[in-house]
Formats: structure tokens, C-alpha cells, sequence
């Protein structure tokens, strides 16, 4: 049995990592300052601490095993109108953050880190070589810390690795998205078939794509705790290592709704909209690395599965 600190534990991805965990027999602190996440998304079991990355060095010490990296600003929209905070939050909080780490003699990291660092691609599926060029703040920010945890781990011996997700969805249980304002397709979705919002806005039909919408790659929350716990086993002093997590196929926005209409069984109101600046036409990962250097492959490859469990936290969290 270890004991992980988890950074942002009470969000998405850090309370699903977090169960994980438990699950496995860990001990586990969350920390967390609740401006973006859930006390109720803390996972029985856990301990709770109620703060920011940057008060880390008040949280960690011998004890711990080592951290996994969730807390982060993360709305590509507002990184681009207030991008001093996300420098303050992901990349200065980072630093604390695995400052923090040194002065404990905490040497084991895995960061949650995007495929917005990649920007737009030049081509599909991608890899890990491919060409770093955010296109917003967010993905800026997340490319910095990728750096900064290269350094750390070569002048300290810091051992790491970074998981750049693709688009995350599903739900585990009791643990799902509840983000506000929410931007992810599938709770949008969701929200039109509910009668919460009038449509769903597709923005753009006219894509070089089968059915004319953008094409992005999905993958299940909980395949994607499971590379967490294995990036864990995979860790190495000294070396600091970049894995993309995806399910190396891709589903149309069209494909989404029709998904969501299999599972719901209700008609969801689509609009049709110009395209949005910037959104590539073919976002999807390459997760080769990942099965090689992590012995990881996703499990619960079905978007129809991926919506069906979310789905059901919805209606649960909605009290239906």
C-alpha cells in the first residue's frame, strides 16, 4: 500500500484517479480548493484537504509516495481573455507544487496534462513527436509545466511522467462531469435531450470529414484512471515521460448526438452553426506509448458505453 497526495481530487478526472486508487488499497489526500471541483466529488475514504497547489508544502511530507497532478484553470475560452491567471494557477502553482515535492523528498509525479499542447495538427493520428504549438493559453500553460517537470526530473531526478489526454467522457459511479459552465459535447447534449437548453449547436457541417462535423477522439474516465495508477508502477528516477491517451479512433459531432439518441431514447434539437475559429477538423491520438511504456489499453472503447454511463450519472445527478 502507498500514500498519494491527488492535486485537484475533487474534479472529473481527480475524483474518478482518486477512487482508483482507494480501490487499489492507497491512502489518499485530496487536495483542493473547491473553485472548480465538488466536496462531494471527494471519494469516501479520502482524506480531504481544502486548499491550493500553492499551500502544497503545508500538505506533503516523507509520508507521501508520491502525487498525481489534477489541479488546474482549464476553460480554453477564458485562458485566452484572462491569461494571467492561468500562468498564476497551472504553471506558478506547478512550480510550488513540485517545489514542494523537493522539500519533502516526494519523487514520483504523473501530471495531468492535454493535447492542446499539440495545437493544430499536421497530421492524424498524433504522436508525441509531433510538433508542440498551442493555440490558446490553456494549452500554453500545460506545454510550460511539461517543461518545467523535464527539468526537474533531469537536475533532481525527479521521476514522472505526463498523460496528455484527447477528449475525456463517461462517468464512474457516483463520479462524473459537473462542470459550470459546462463545454463538453456529450453534457451538452445531454442538456438538450433533458429540455435544459432549446438545441445543440453544431458548429460547422462543411469539415473534409464523412459526415461534415469535427472528428474527436474519446476515451472513458475510467480507462484513463487506469493509465494513471499504471504511470505510476512506470515512473523512473530521472526521467520524465510523455504518453497521449486516446482511443486512436475518432467519432464525429454527428456521431455524438446519434449516440446520445441510441442511449436517451429522446430526439435532441440540432442547429447547425458556422465554425468555430481555430477547431481542426481531426483531433485524434495516437496511443501507441502508451500500450508500449505503460502496458495500458483502453477497455471501454464504445462510445455508445461511454455515453450510457455517463448518461446515468446525469439523470442521477438531475434526481430522476
Amino acid at each position: 500500500m502507498s500514500k498519494y497526495l491527488v492535486t485537484g481530487g475533487a474534479g472529473y478526472v481527480g475524483s474518478v484517479v482518486a477512487a482508483h486508487l482507494l480501490e487499489a488499497g492507497h491512502q489518499v489526500t485530496v487536495l483542493d480548493d473547491l473553485s472548480t471541483g465538488f466536496r462531494e466529488g471527494v471519494p469516501a475514504g479520502a482524506e480531504f484537504v481544502e486548499g491550493r497547489i500553492q499551500e502544497t508544502g503545508s500538505v506533503l511530507d516523507g509520508s507521501f509516495d508520491g502525487v498525481l497532478h489534477f489541479a488546474a484553470s482549464s476553460q480554453v475560452g477564458e485562458s485566452v481573455t484572462d491569461p494571467e491567471k492561468y500562468w498564476r494557477n497551472n504553471v506558478a502553482g506547478s512550480l510550488e507544487l513540485v517545489s514542494a515535492m523537493r522539500a519533502a523528498g516526494v519523487r514520483k509525479l504523473v501530471f495531468s496534462s492535454t493535447a492542446a499542447t499539440y495545437g493544430e495538427p499536421e497530421a492524424v493520428p498524433i504522436a508525441e513527436t509531433a510538433r508542440t504549438a498551442p493555440t490558446n493559453t490553456y494549452g500554453a500553460t500545460k506545454l510550460a509545466v511539461d517543461h518545467l517537470i523535464t527539468s526537474e526530473a533531469v537536475a533532481h531526478g525527479l521521476a514522472a511522467v505526463s498523460l496528455r489526454y484527447f477528449n475525456v467522457a463517461g462517468a464512474y459511479g457516483a463520479y462524473g462531469e459537473r462542470h459550470d459552465p459546462e463545454s463538453h459535447l456529450i453534457p451538452l447534449v445531454f442538456q438538450a435531450a433533458l429540455g435544459q437548453r432549446p438545441h445543440i449547436a453544431v458548429y460547422g457541417d462543411d469539415y473534409p470529414t464523412p459526415d461534415g462535423t469535427c472528428i474527436r477522439d474519446y476515451i472513458h474516465v475510467a480507462d484513463l484512471a487506469e493509465a494513471h495508477l499504471l504511470a505510476l508502477d512506470a515512473a523512473k528516477p530521472g526521467e520524465h515521460l510523455i504518453c497521449n491517451l486516446g482511443n486512436g479512433s475518432g467519432f464525429s459531432v454527428r456521431e455524438v448526438i446519434e449516440s446520445v439518441k441510441r442511449v436517451t431514447g429522446r430526439e435532441i434539437p440540432v442547429q447547425v452553426a458556422g465554425r468555430r475559429a481555430g477547431d481542426p477538423a481531426v483531433l485524434v491520438a495516437s496511443a501507441a506509448r502508451a500500450h508500449e511504456a505503460l502496458g495500458w489499453t483502453p477497455r471501454r472503447p464504445s462510445l455508445d458505453d461511454i455515453v450510457a454511463d455517463a448518461w446515468k450519472f446525469t439523470l442521477e445527478k438531475n434526481g430522476r
